[in-house]
Protein backbone atom coordinates (compact mmCIF):
# COMPACT_ATOMS: atom_id res chain seq x y z
CA UNK A 1 0.00 0.00 0.00
CA UNK A 2 1.41 3.52 -0.98
CA UNK A 3 2.07 5.08 2.66
CA UNK A 4 1.41 8.70 0.96
CA UNK A 5 -2.23 9.45 -0.57
CA UNK A 6 -3.48 12.59 -2.65
CA UNK A 7 -6.25 15.26 -1.49
CA UNK A 8 -8.07 13.97 -4.70
CA UNK A 9 -7.88 10.63 -3.77
CA UNK A 10 -9.08 11.05 0.07
CA UNK A 11 -11.98 13.63 -1.45
CA UNK A 12 -13.25 10.52 -3.63
CA UNK A 13 -12.91 7.83 -0.63
CA UNK A 14 -14.47 10.03 1.94
CA UNK A 15 -17.94 8.36 2.50
CA UNK A 16 -15.85 4.55 2.24
CA UNK A 17 -17.13 2.83 5.54
CA UNK A 18 -13.89 1.13 5.28
CA UNK A 19 -11.61 4.30 5.54
CA UNK A 20 -11.07 6.32 8.93
CA UNK A 21 -9.70 9.58 9.05
CA UNK A 22 -7.43 10.80 11.39
CA UNK A 23 -6.05 14.39 12.40
CA UNK A 24 -2.84 14.27 14.17
CA UNK A 25 -1.76 17.96 15.14
CA UNK A 26 -0.07 19.11 18.31
CA UNK A 27 1.69 22.72 18.13
CA UNK A 28 4.87 23.18 20.30
CA UNK A 29 5.27 27.21 21.60
CA UNK A 30 8.53 28.66 22.48
CA UNK A 31 9.24 28.75 26.53
CA UNK A 32 12.04 29.02 28.34
CA UNK A 33 11.69 24.81 29.62
CA UNK A 34 13.48 22.10 29.24
CA UNK A 35 13.43 21.10 25.51
CA UNK A 36 12.35 24.71 24.59
CA UNK A 37 8.48 24.32 23.93
CA UNK A 38 5.47 24.20 25.25
CA UNK A 39 3.37 21.69 24.19
CA UNK A 40 -0.71 22.53 23.14
CA UNK A 41 -3.39 20.00 21.67
CA UNK A 42 -4.05 20.62 18.49
CA UNK A 43 -7.97 19.98 19.60
CA UNK A 44 -9.37 22.93 19.65
CA UNK A 45 -8.95 24.04 16.41
CA UNK A 46 -9.77 20.37 15.23
CA UNK A 47 -13.42 21.35 16.92
CA UNK A 48 -13.08 24.42 14.97
CA UNK A 49 -13.47 22.59 11.36
CA UNK A 50 -11.65 19.51 9.96
CA UNK A 51 -11.95 16.87 7.30
CA UNK A 52 -15.48 15.66 7.69
CA UNK A 53 -15.32 12.32 9.26
CA UNK A 54 -11.96 13.03 10.75
CA UNK A 55 -11.49 11.87 14.64
CA UNK A 56 -8.44 13.36 16.73
CA UNK A 57 -5.29 11.68 17.75
CA UNK A 58 -4.12 12.82 20.98
CA UNK A 59 -0.39 12.03 20.67
CA UNK A 60 0.62 13.81 24.39
CA UNK A 61 -2.69 12.53 26.90
CA UNK A 62 -3.37 9.20 24.82
CA UNK A 63 -0.09 8.10 22.54
CA UNK A 64 2.97 8.89 24.53
CA UNK A 65 4.38 7.23 27.64
CA UNK A 66 3.01 8.82 31.01
CA UNK A 67 5.88 6.98 33.00
CA UNK A 68 8.50 8.79 31.75
CA UNK A 69 9.66 13.05 31.81
CA UNK A 70 10.88 12.38 28.28
CA UNK A 71 8.26 13.54 25.87
CA UNK A 72 6.14 12.03 23.28
CA UNK A 73 8.03 8.91 23.89
CA UNK A 74 6.33 5.73 22.87
CA UNK A 75 4.04 3.76 25.20
CA UNK A 76 2.96 0.84 26.32
CA UNK A 77 1.66 -1.64 23.81
CA UNK A 78 -1.55 -1.87 26.14
CA UNK A 79 -1.92 1.93 26.01
CA UNK A 80 -1.55 2.55 22.88
CA UNK A 81 -3.88 -0.10 21.31
CA UNK A 82 -6.37 0.97 24.18
CA UNK A 83 -6.48 4.76 22.30
CA UNK A 84 -5.91 2.84 18.61
CA UNK A 85 -9.80 0.79 19.47
CA UNK A 86 -11.19 4.10 20.65
CA UNK A 87 -10.43 5.99 17.85
CA UNK A 88 -11.81 3.44 15.17
CA UNK A 89 -8.65 1.84 14.11
CA UNK A 90 -8.14 -2.01 13.74
CA UNK A 91 -8.01 -4.84 11.21
CA UNK A 92 -9.78 -4.21 8.43
CA UNK A 93 -9.33 -0.45 8.23
CA UNK A 94 -7.41 1.46 6.21
CA UNK A 95 -5.65 4.80 8.37
CA UNK A 96 -5.40 8.41 6.65
CA UNK A 97 -3.55 10.35 8.75
CA UNK A 98 -3.44 14.06 8.62
CA UNK A 99 -1.80 17.37 10.55
CA UNK A 100 -1.83 21.49 10.11
CA UNK A 101 2.01 21.35 10.38
CA UNK A 102 4.38 19.85 7.88
CA UNK A 103 3.34 16.30 8.08
CA UNK A 104 5.55 15.54 10.99
CA UNK A 105 2.75 14.75 13.69
CA UNK A 106 0.76 12.91 11.16
CA UNK A 107 4.22 10.75 10.05
CA UNK A 108 5.02 10.35 13.72
CA UNK A 109 1.86 8.41 14.24
CA UNK A 110 2.14 6.65 11.02
CA UNK A 111 5.58 5.38 12.69
CA UNK A 112 4.36 4.29 15.58
CA UNK A 113 1.14 2.30 14.03
CA UNK A 114 3.85 0.90 12.04
CA UNK A 115 6.00 0.09 14.43
CA UNK A 116 3.23 -1.59 16.33
CA UNK A 117 2.60 -4.30 13.23
CA UNK A 118 -0.17 -2.23 11.83
CA UNK A 119 0.58 -1.43 7.99
CA UNK A 120 -2.48 -0.02 6.59
CA UNK A 121 -2.27 3.43 7.01
CA UNK A 122 -1.09 6.33 4.85
CA UNK A 123 -0.77 10.21 5.33
CA UNK A 124 -2.13 12.44 3.21
CA UNK A 125 -0.03 14.60 1.43
CA UNK A 126 0.24 18.31 2.22
CA UNK A 127 -2.52 17.74 5.30
CA UNK A 128 -5.28 20.26 6.33
CA UNK A 129 -3.13 23.38 4.72
CA UNK A 130 -3.54 21.60 1.14
CA UNK A 131 -6.63 20.63 1.44
CA UNK A 132 -8.01 23.74 2.72
CA UNK A 133 -6.21 25.52 0.12
CA UNK A 134 -7.80 23.35 -2.88
CA UNK A 135 -11.59 24.72 -1.27
CA UNK A 136 -12.52 21.33 0.04
CA UNK A 137 -15.32 20.29 2.55
CA UNK A 138 -14.69 21.78 6.16
CA UNK A 139 -17.03 20.21 9.01
CA UNK A 140 -17.44 20.56 12.81
CA UNK A 141 -18.98 16.78 13.07
CA UNK A 142 -17.60 14.67 16.60
CA UNK A 143 -15.47 12.41 14.27
CA UNK A 144 -16.91 9.48 15.69
CA UNK A 145 -16.77 6.17 14.66
CA UNK A 146 -17.28 2.61 15.99
CA UNK A 147 -14.96 0.98 18.63
CA UNK A 148 -12.78 -1.45 16.97
CA UNK A 149 -10.07 -3.83 18.23
CA UNK A 150 -6.47 -3.46 17.77
CA UNK A 151 -4.37 -5.88 18.20
CA UNK A 152 -0.54 -4.62 18.58
CA UNK A 153 2.34 -6.34 17.27
CA UNK A 154 5.64 -4.93 17.71
CA UNK A 155 8.26 -4.60 15.57
CA UNK A 156 11.07 -3.42 18.19
CA UNK A 157 13.77 -3.05 15.45
CA UNK A 158 11.71 0.23 14.33
CA UNK A 159 12.67 2.21 17.37
CA UNK A 160 16.06 2.80 18.29
CA UNK A 161 17.92 3.63 21.97
CA UNK A 162 20.81 5.46 22.73
CA UNK A 163 22.91 2.05 23.34
CA UNK A 164 21.40 1.28 19.36
CA UNK A 165 22.77 5.20 18.39
CA UNK A 166 25.89 5.03 19.84
CA UNK A 167 26.69 1.17 18.01
CA UNK A 168 25.52 3.03 14.36
CA UNK A 169 27.91 5.83 15.35
CA UNK A 170 30.52 3.12 15.21
CA UNK A 171 29.00 1.56 12.25
CA UNK A 172 30.82 2.52 8.95
CA UNK A 173 28.01 1.01 7.23
CA UNK A 174 25.35 2.51 9.61
CA UNK A 175 24.17 6.31 8.99
CA UNK A 176 22.71 8.82 11.69
CA UNK A 177 20.30 11.54 10.07
CA UNK A 178 19.54 14.45 12.02
CA UNK A 179 15.92 15.77 10.68
CA UNK A 180 16.11 19.45 12.87
CA UNK A 181 17.01 22.65 10.88
CA UNK A 182 20.68 23.47 9.77
CA UNK A 183 20.74 25.83 12.11
CA UNK A 184 20.18 23.79 14.94
CA UNK A 185 22.51 20.46 13.96
CA UNK A 186 25.05 23.50 14.07
CA UNK A 187 24.69 24.76 17.42
CA UNK A 188 24.34 28.13 15.91
CA UNK A 189 20.88 28.52 17.19
CA UNK A 190 17.15 27.43 17.57
CA UNK A 191 16.40 25.63 20.51
CA UNK A 192 18.51 23.23 22.04
CA UNK A 193 17.83 20.01 23.94
CA UNK A 194 20.30 20.53 26.94
CA UNK A 195 23.42 20.96 24.79
CA UNK A 196 23.68 22.69 21.38
CA UNK A 197 24.35 20.99 18.09
CA UNK A 198 23.86 17.29 16.67
CA UNK A 199 24.86 13.76 17.82
CA UNK A 200 28.71 13.78 16.59
CA UNK A 201 29.47 12.19 13.60
CA UNK A 202 25.31 12.52 12.11
CA UNK A 203 24.51 14.07 9.03
CA UNK A 204 21.76 16.47 8.38
CA UNK A 205 18.39 16.09 5.87
CA UNK A 206 16.16 18.76 7.83
CA UNK A 207 12.75 17.68 7.60
CA UNK A 208 10.77 21.04 7.50
CA UNK A 209 13.02 21.09 3.87
CA UNK A 210 11.21 17.86 2.68
CA UNK A 211 8.07 19.87 1.81
CA UNK A 212 6.78 22.81 -0.12
CA UNK A 213 6.10 25.88 2.17
CA UNK A 214 3.02 26.75 0.23
CA UNK A 215 1.41 23.39 0.32
CA UNK A 216 3.64 21.21 2.56
CA UNK A 217 2.99 18.87 -0.11
CA UNK A 218 6.57 16.35 -0.43
CA UNK A 219 8.72 17.49 -2.81
CA UNK A 220 9.19 15.27 -5.88
CA UNK A 221 10.30 11.59 -5.26
CA UNK A 222 13.80 12.76 -7.30
CA UNK A 223 14.16 15.98 -5.51
CA UNK A 224 13.92 14.18 -1.52
CA UNK A 225 16.61 10.92 -3.34
CA UNK A 226 19.24 13.61 -3.88
CA UNK A 227 18.58 14.92 0.02
CA UNK A 228 19.33 11.81 1.26
CA UNK A 229 21.76 10.60 -1.05
CA UNK A 230 24.01 14.05 -0.29
CA UNK A 231 23.50 13.28 3.40
CA UNK A 232 25.05 9.37 2.59
CA UNK A 233 21.77 7.98 3.94
CA UNK A 234 20.65 6.00 0.54
CA UNK A 235 24.69 4.35 0.61
CA UNK A 236 24.19 3.20 4.40
CA UNK A 237 22.65 -0.65 5.26
CA UNK A 238 20.49 1.23 7.95
CA UNK A 239 19.69 4.57 8.72
CA UNK A 240 18.70 6.49 12.59
CA UNK A 241 16.86 9.14 12.32
CA UNK A 242 16.16 11.76 15.16
CA UNK A 243 15.49 14.94 16.03
CA UNK A 244 14.50 16.64 19.53
CA UNK A 245 11.60 14.58 20.66
CA UNK A 246 11.05 11.61 17.60
CA UNK A 247 8.86 13.61 15.65
CA UNK A 248 10.32 15.55 12.90
CA UNK A 249 12.75 12.35 12.80
CA UNK A 250 9.49 10.82 11.96
CA UNK A 251 9.12 12.70 8.60
CA UNK A 252 12.80 11.73 7.66
CA UNK A 253 12.00 7.90 8.09
CA UNK A 254 8.89 8.08 6.30
CA UNK A 255 10.64 10.10 3.08
CA UNK A 256 12.98 7.13 3.27
CA UNK A 257 10.30 4.43 3.12
CA UNK A 258 8.93 6.60 0.02
CA UNK A 259 11.74 6.32 -1.30
CA UNK A 260 12.04 2.28 -1.05
CA UNK A 261 14.34 2.40 2.08
CA UNK A 262 13.70 -0.24 4.30
CA UNK A 263 16.45 -0.66 6.99
CA UNK A 264 15.52 2.98 8.98
CA UNK A 265 14.99 3.31 12.60
CA UNK A 266 13.84 6.12 14.69
CA UNK A 267 15.54 7.35 18.10
CA UNK A 268 12.13 7.47 20.32
CA UNK A 269 14.46 10.27 22.98
CA UNK A 270 16.39 11.51 20.17
CA UNK A 271 17.74 14.54 21.34
CA UNK A 272 15.80 15.10 24.87
CA UNK A 273 17.74 12.70 25.82
CA UNK A 274 21.13 12.26 24.36
CA UNK A 275 21.47 16.17 25.00
CA UNK A 276 21.09 15.42 28.93
CA UNK A 277 23.89 12.71 29.08
CA UNK A 278 27.07 14.48 29.06
CA UNK A 279 28.87 10.83 28.67
CA UNK A 280 27.13 10.72 25.00
CA UNK A 281 29.28 12.76 22.22
CA UNK A 282 27.92 15.48 20.35
CA UNK A 283 29.64 18.61 18.21
CA UNK A 284 29.14 21.81 16.80
CA UNK A 285 30.07 23.68 13.77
Amino acid sequence: MNPLVETDWLAAHLGDPGIRVIECTVYLHPADVPGGFRVESGRAKWLEGHIPGAGFADLQDDLSDRNTTLRFMMPPADQFAEAMSRYGVGDGVRVILYDRAVNMWATRIWWMLRAFGFDDAAVLNGGFKKWAREGRPVARDDGGAPRRSFTPRPRPGLIADKAGVLAALYNTRACVLNALTDEQHRGAGGTAYGRPGRIAGSANVPARDLVDPETHAYLPLGVLRAKFAAAGALDAERVVTYCGGGIAASSDAFALVLLGYRNVTLYDASLSEWAADPSLPMETG
